[in-house]
């Protein structure tokens, strides 16, 4: 009976690879077959549009005045014009379905590789006694106000915890708190603030050997994010207090300083530096980013990564495990954080046309995407500006990042809404081996643990 339920779902897997195929194929040949030679003009338009488009924000984002303001136009008026080409040809609904098509190429293709082995490899629970003495640090304008507005004081005080409320008209010693803790016998240390607050505790935890707790009290928290935390409601987080689990997940470090997410170096490291950054991010970014797009200001970088040399990019991020770059809804996640590998992203754009390409070629020669153990950013000047889990420092040059594998214990509530699971890469050659299948050997298992 398992045996004929076995190749009764591999008889399904085929045949999803099959359909995947199909659709794509179908997306790709239904502006031709529908509109012949106009369908074929207008797919070579709307090629042409989509660089012009590109070319267009290359220009708002490196000029200033009139010029930035006519590329705004233009980046707009492009794609409009190109609905429009279409909607007068009558080929609008090629566009639809094809975007339908390719739709279900993904989504059957997935389904197809789903249990191939290709799926993200799931972070081990260690099941582990709840903390005795827990100490927390909370900040009260993180997130807007947060902890106040979601009681979280009062509700960790309830459960055993010491908690600490930052003072946000002083500059005050996380570290310096946090190591004062330990010494007084805490065995749980934990925070409610941003990414950068995190990671400043985090390493004292780990340097430690303890527990640490994220509460997802932050803008973003996008380390709360990629281990499966609430954001929606911080205070679900400190469940973690009574019915917890603890992973074991890397810790990045750029010189001296951790980071839980990444270091950006470049333009973005920048463009935090600027005073009125945290009241008007875009607006600061638009202010500077002509200078350092045009290499007018800033320095001159090159990074080298476990051996491999980039050259003069623009702007490198480094982070704590590589994000996934592969798909529009998962992009900026991370599938893993115990890989023990970093992930770097370097981008290098001079001009309109590379920014096109950019956008439309599979491999453009300005993006560089890998991963490291180790990765050393040099610099034309003394000291390199860094972005810090979203924090501004100035670090000196040149910066050595590097991973520590597992280093971090960070304890989570058992109960919680989790990442969702990332789907399988796209491998178009893996699918046509499982269409062309006639048996399971096409689809080989793998434990998801480690």
């Amino acid at each position: 009976m398992g045996s004929a339920m076995s190749e009764w779902y591999h008889h399904r897997q085929r045949w999803a690879a099959r359909g995947a195929l199909a659709a794509a194929a179908s997306a790709a040949l239904l502006p031709l077959v529908a509109g012949g030679l106009s369908g074929l003009l207008l797919l070579v338009a709307g090629l042409a549009g989509l660089a012009l488009t590109a070319a267009a924000l290359w220009w708002v984002l490196s000029r200033r005045g009139p010029a930035r303001m006519a590329a705004a136009v233009l980046a707009v008026a492009a794609p409009v014009g190109l609905i429009t080409l279409f909607a007068t040809a009558n080929l609008l609904w090629v566009v639809f379905l094809s975007l339908l098509l390719w739709c279900a190429a993904v989504w059957s293709g997935r389904y197809a590789l789903r249990s191939t082995g290709l799926r993200p490899v799931r972070v081990k629970e260690y099941r582990t006694p709840p903390p005795q003495r827990p100490f927390l640090l909370l900040n009260p304008r993180s997130g807007g106000g947060k902890v106040e507005k979601f009681g979280l004081k009062e509700k960790a005080e309830a459960l055993g915890a010491r908690v600490v409320l930052l003072d946000p008209e002083q500059c005050q010693d996380v570290t310096a708190l946090a190591r004062a803790a330990v010494a007084d016998g805490a065995d749980l240390l934990g925070v409610a603030g941003g990414d950068g607050t995190q990671a400043l505790v985090a390493a004292v935890a780990a340097e430690h050997g303890l527990p640490f707790l994220v509460i997802a009290a932050g803008t973003r928290n996008h380390f709360a994010m990629d281990l499966g935390l609430d954001r929606d409601d911080p205070s679900r987080c400190l469940d973690a207090l009574t019915d917890g689990v603890e992973l074991r997940v890397d810790l990045g470090f750029a010189d001296d300083r951790p980071f839980v997410n990444n270091a950006s170096f470049g333009v973005y490291g920048a463009v935090v530096q600027s005073p009125g950054y945290r009241e008007d991010k875009v607006g600061a970014a638009l202010e500077r980013l002509p200078e350092l797009l045009t290499r007018q200001s800033g320095p001159r970088l090159t990074a080298s990564a476990d051996g491999t040399t980039i050259a003069d990019p623009q702007a490198v991020l480094v982070s704590n495990n590589p994000y996934r770059m592969d798909d529009p809804f998962g992009f900026g996640r991370r599938e893993r954080l115990n890989s023990g590998r970093l992930g770097v992203l370097a981008v290098r754009v001079d001009s309109a046309v590379e920014a096109a390409e950019l956008l439309l070629s599979p491999r453009p020669e300005g993006l560089t995407v890998l991963t490291a153990q180790h990765v050393v950013v040099h610099a034309d000047t003394p000291h390199l500006e860094v972005g810090l889990d979203g924090e501004a420092l100035t670090l000196p040059a040149p910066v050595h990042c590097r991973i520590t594998r597992r280093a971090l214990r960070v304890r989570v509530p058992r109960d919680r809404p989790g990442v969702p699971e990332a789907p399988p890469r796209l491998d178009w050659r893996r699918l046509r081996k499982l269409a062309a299948a006639v048996s399971r050997t096409a689809a080989p298992s793998r434990s998801w643990r480690t």
